[in-house]
């Protein structure tokens, strides 16, 4: 992906579709838990915040990002989780405001920044085009959490198709950061989009492949809900394998959803 202008168009979008839904809910339901332990729905906007923050340090200002990488892994379990309570103490009104700003600054960064450039992050560096796809995969996959909570159903667009091919590219990752060796192969992975159309990665004569719902597909691997509760299947021992412990976000392997009542 040479040129980042669409994705960080949808990454506007999608941004703006979440800034709707909690612009307009007041203080009880920020407070409100979401499926995410521990979590309400001020805790996912001020996560969204601060990882903007640290995207724009990387984009902006790359030893200073490098610093709070070196901070980051003197707790990597719970840094995270530091930086989204200290944003969530924030009345909404100004957090709301803190995000705003903080995601503008962020995509008039990604918008100006040199073509071919890359930028460290928690993994690989990423491109400007990777870091907005990453940002929108969160941006997507924490709004669920917080649509989740308010009561609401946001439906699918043609925007996960960033996401699901961020899926796709993170296979090895998803190994690696269980321990295990990828796979030599490529799998074919073939996802029906929202609007019915067929989004496929991967060679056609692939030995093992994946195939269901694109937004099941971009649930599994924002792990935003149990495989059992989805409609993916896969063909194959190492494609079977990948769908137990797919992740799309950087960090540590993700604890994950439980199933439903009932699919357990």
């Amino acid at each position: 992906m040479a040129d980042p202008t669409r994705v960080i168009d949808d990454l506007r979008a999608e941004s703006d579709d979440l800034d709707r839904l909690v612009a307009g809910a007041g203080a009880e339901q920020w407070g409100r838990e979401t499926p995410a332990a521990g979590w309400t729905v001020a805790h996912q906007i001020a996560h969204l915040a601060w990882t903007d923050r640290s995207a724009l340090l990387a984009v902006t200002d790359p030893d200073g990002f490098r610093a709070l990488v070196e901070k980051a892994l003197t707790a990597p379990h719970t840094f995270v989780d530091e930086g989204a309570e200290e944003y969530a103490r924030s009345a909404p009104a100004d957090l709301l405001a803190r995000w705003r700003e903080g995601r503008a600054a962020l995509e008039k960064a990604l918008r100006e920044a040199p073509a071919g450039a890359r930028f460290p992050w928690y993994g690989p560096p990423m491109s400007a085009a990777s870091m907005a796809t990453a940002r929108l995969m969160e941006t997507w996959a924490h709004g669920l959490d917080v649509a989740d909570a308010i009561g609401v159903m946001r439906p699918p667009t043609d925007r996960l198709r960033h996401v699901a091919r961020l899926g796709v590219r993170t296979r090895d990752f998803a190994y690696a950061t269980h321990g295990l060796t990828p796979p030599a192969d490529p799998f074919r992975v073939e996802l029906t989009g929202p609007g019915g159309e067929v989004w496929a990665y991967g060679p056609e004569d692939a030995a093992q492949r994946v195939t269901g719902p694109a937004l099941d597909f971009c649930l599994l691997v924002t792990q935003r809900a149990h495989r059992a509760d989805l409609a993916l299947t896969a063909d194959g021992p190492d494609a079977d394998r990948w769908l137990d412990i797919a992740q799309a976000f950087a960090g540590p392997p993700g604890a994950g959803r439980p199933p439903k009542e009932g699919t357990r």
